[in-house]
Parts: structure tokens; sequence; C-alpha cells
């Protein structure tokens, strides 16, 4: 009789312990066991702060300024009739034709300087799952996490503007970089995993590959002083990947081609 007193007190006390005194009323904060971050440290809006000379926690905003939205919300900022070649350009912002279909070619100035914005940016948003060479070997691979591989036929063929929606949105695990690349940096890392495809195509991809932009006749480079967005169709340009040591994979030479087609490997 003994034990089970002994037993039944230890239950009591340790169900009151666990659950507490529900329903009482008490000025001390309640014990937290797991808090899960509810309550963290941080400066409070219109408070005091002593790391800025005003002591204010808001900063005010520039002068003779007035905050409208981010500049590329021009539908939801500003009203119907105001045009900007910029803001209201729907293949630069959002990578499609007006008709919402995707876009096909870069719709900015193809140029040295572009790619190589485009490959600082790949390296750092992009490398870690895409890997160097674009084949889907990047550093999460081996926790299981896989990315595309940019070398497929399918990508090879889809639009630039389907690239660009991906970079900006996300698509299955990856999140979206819009809210950390701008539309200039977003075409750019497009431009670059072109010229990563490009790196690992033979030569005779290459001319099938040539042929084909000729065709299409797409739009690039023209001269404008005060934008880098394409107003005017124009010859067919290409651009090489810049030298680089972590693309590792390395484009069959001619004779080499030449040697597999005739055996029929």
């Amino acid at each position: 009789m003994r034990i089970f007193i002994a037993i039944y007190l230890f239950v009591v006390i340790a169900v009151v312990s666990v659950l507490g005194f529900r329903g009482s009323i008490s000025e001390k904060p309640p014990l937290e066991v797991f808090p899960d971050m509810d309550r963290q440290a941080r400066y409070k809006p219109q408070a005091e702060n002593d790391f800025f000379a005003d002591g204010r926690n808001d900063r005010p905003i520039p002068a003779n300024t007035v905050a409208r939205g981010n500049g590329l919300n021009q539908q939801e900022v500003f009203s119907k009739g105001f045009n900007d070649s910029i803001l209201g350009n729907t293949a630069f912002l959002k990578g499609q034709n007006l008709d919402g279909s995707i876009l096909a070619k870069l719709p900015i100035k193809v140029s040295y300087e572009l790619i190589e914005l485009g490959q600082q940016k790949y390296e750092i948003f992009c490398t870690v799952c895409h890997g160097a060479a674009g084949d889907g070997n990047g550093v999460t691979k081996a926790h299981g996490v896989l990315a595309t591989s940019y070398h497929s036929d399918t990508l090879r063929t889809v639009g630039d503007g389907h690239i660009y929606d991906v970079i900006a949105n996300g698509k299955g695990l990856m999140y979206g970089l819009k809210d950390r690349l701008s539309p200039k940096e977003r075409w750019a890392i497009v431009l670059y995993v072109r010229a990563l495809q490009r790196s690992q195509l033979t030569e005779a991809e290459l001319a099938e590959l040539a042929a084909s932009a000729e065709e299409a006749a797409p739009l690039v480079d023209v001269e404008d002083a005060d934008s880098d967005l394409v107003t005017e169709p124009a010859e067919a340009a290409s651009i090489e990947a810049p030298a680089t040591e972590k693309v590792t994979a390395e484009v069959p030479s001619k004779e080499v081609f030449v040697a597999t087609t005739e055996t029929g490997i």
C-alpha cells in the first residue's frame, strides 16, 4: 500500500509539473522548455537606437523622394496612363512576349561584360546546386539534393525566357531569386548558362546551332546609349564562355567526333 501511495503521489506531482495549473493567473512569465524562437532580440519600430547619431531605429527616406513600390511593379504602383520603356517592357521584366508566350532570345545587348556578370552571379547563387559546369554536380548532390543539368536536349532548346522565369520564380525545390537578382543580372545568368551549354558541344553541334540561330535572326546588340534593351532585329551574334578552371568537362575535338561517327559508336 505504501508503494502504491508513493507512486500515486509521484504521478500527480509529475502531471502538475508538466501541465501546470491550468486557468491560474500569475504575473510571472511561464516556464518555456522549448521556446522555439518565439521571442528574439530585435529593435522595435520607432524605438531608440544608440547606433545611429539621431538615436532612432527608423531611418528617414532620402531627401526629395517618394516611396512608390520597388520600381518593377508598374501596374500596381502607377496609373494606367503611365508608360516607360523599361518598366513597361514585359520581355525584359518577365521573359515573355506581349501574348504571354516564352521569349526565345535575350532582350538585351550581348556583351562580354554581361557574360562576366552572369558568371559572377552564377557562381554565387547557382554553382552550389548545379555545379560549375552546369551539369548538376554541385555540392548539394552528395546530400541528396539533385539539381537539373543544363546540358539536356530539353534545356538546350527551350527559350531564354524559360530559364529567366525559373531563375526569377523558382521551380520544384529551387526557390526564386527575383528578390536577390535584378532583371539584368537574371539575363546575365541566362547568357552564361547558354555559354556553358555551348562549351560542352562538339564542333558539328556548334555548327548546327549557329545555322539555326541565323535562321531565327534573334534580337541582339543595338546601339542605344540610354538603354540596354533591344529595340531592333539584327544579325545573330555569338559569345564564348570566359575561361574558367571550374568548367572541367572538355569539348570533344573534331578528330574524336569524326572517328566516333565513322565507327557508329
